[in-house]
């Protein structure tokens, strides 16, 4: 179950919002039965890039067995 707060990743590029799969974003928001998400992604320095709402399959949780990657914009 992924709650607000929670890290997760994209599984899909959003070229609208100049976002790549693999960015990295926080669950700030959980509409009804968790089939959608608001994340804010941001820079590696807190600015945030953009704040986007996600279906379930869009993005996934992280893992313990995943290393974060830098990008620039």
């Amino acid at each position: 179950m992924i709650h607000e707060l929670d890290t997760v990743v994209l599984t899909v590029d959003l070229p609208d919002h100049n976002l790549q799969t693999g960015d990295v974003g926080t669950v700030i928001h959980s509409y009804g039965s968790g089939e959608r998400y608001e994340l804010e992604i941001f820079t590696m320095t807190g600015k945030t890039i953009d704040v986007v709402t996600v279906t379930r399959d869009q993005k996934w949780d992280e893992s313990d067995r995943e290393v974060m990657h830098a990008r620039s914009l």
